[in-house]
């Protein structure tokens, strides 16, 4: 099972397709920059793409419309 929940997220970000879009961009800034936001016992998740879904879940990324 996913941690943190999509149904949870998506009260945070409107559309699923700006979801992919934030997270991915997130993902690949962790695996260029080697830069977390939280320190490595605190996540839950091994892998970038569910790091970054736990940040936004905590409100560490926020998503500026323009």
């Amino acid at each position: 099972m996913l941690y943190p929940s999509i149904d949870k997220i998506l009260t945070k970000i409107d559309s699923k397709y700006l979801l992919v879009h934030v997270i991915s961009k997130r993902s690949k800034q962790m695996v260029e920059h080697n830069h977390y936001q939280m320190k490595d016992d605190e996540y839950v998740n091994k892998k970038q793409i569910g790091r970054a879904l736990e940040e936004l879940d905590k409100g560490l990324i926020t998503v500026v419309k323009k």
